[in-house]
């Protein structure tokens, strides 16, 4: 019996709670009242935190959160001011889109890293996709490099270029749509909150499976490099001892393995 009490009173509390908004936004809509907006915003901020603790998860922890929380504020606030209550949509669907762009637009204009090199290294992935599938099999710098038009060197000197860009853009698509609407999956959309989840967890189970498979079917040096990188825990200067070559080459190397394994996640189009 107490717990039918409570359901019930919490359902009653968030009906009243849903009339008191529902004259907010009638109030804010009629006579554009300051008041009625501010208490829009101070009633729908949990949004923002709630996005902003979605998006954070996908970045460096030197990116703080309560940066991302302001820069959603902005998104909230042009939702209220655009959205229209009469067309039936519910509110907190719409305003989630807007407080997401609102905050990836303001890391993509903090963004260090030049757009012209972020195109240069999906052009390196889209010629490692296209030379896979044409040779069936792992293409040599060479090749890569007649195929962009440029020489060995300025490959390697764009490798390093590449090598220094720590983050991507949430824009980034890493999957193509299925028909001419649908333009495919970006990082955004991969972002998830920290909760668990069953379904995610099987799919980082089976993404880390299918990693180590294309891992073991990359080239001698590129497969070394990647596991005392990462299961050996070296750095940069000690794989370069192992291997016998410097610290910068190591770093090419590095980079042109990422390149590689991202062109082959990327769905064929």
């Amino acid at each position: 019996m107490p717990d039918d009490i409570d359901v019930t009173a919490k359902a009653e509390e968030k009906a009243a709670v849903a009339v008191v908004v529902a004259a907010l936004w009638d109030d804010y809509k009629a006579d554009g009242t300051r008041e009625a907006r501010e208490r829009l915003i101070l009633h729908y901020s949990p949004l923002v935190k709630f996005v902003a603790g979605r998006v954070a998860a996908g970045l460096p922890q030197s990116v703080e959160q309560t940066d991302l929380v302001s820069y959603g504020i902005f998104g909230l606030i042009d939702a209220i001011d655009k959205f229209d209550p009469e067309r039936g949509f519910k509110f907190e669907t719409y305003a989630i889109s807007r407080i997401k762009g609102a905050i990836i637009d303001e890391l993509r204009s903090i963004d260090w890293v030049p757009r012209s090199v972020r195109a240069k290294a999906r052009a390196i992935e889209r010629a490692y996709s296209k030379l896979e599938n044409e040779l069936k099999r792992n293409p040599d710098d060479e090749e890569v490099a007649a195929e962009l038009g440029v020489t060995k060197a300025e490959l390697d000197h764009t490798l390093s270029q590449v090598s220094f860009t720590g983050l991507v853009a949430l824009d980034e698509l890493i999957g193509r749509g299925n028909s001419d609407n649908d333009s495919g999956s970006t990082v955004g959309d991969h972002i998830s909150d920290r909760a668990y989840d069953p379904v995610e967890a099987f799919e980082v189970d089976e993404m880390k499976h299918l990693l180590a498979d294309m891992i073991n079917r990359m080239p001698d040096r590129e497969r070394l490099v990647l596991t005392l990188y990462y299961y050996e825990a070296l750095t940069l200067a000690e794989i370069g001892q192992v291997l016998g070559v410097t610290e910068s080459r190591v770093c090419q190397i590095h980079t042109k393995a990422i390149l590689q394994l991202r062109s082959r996640l990327v769905e064929p189009a």
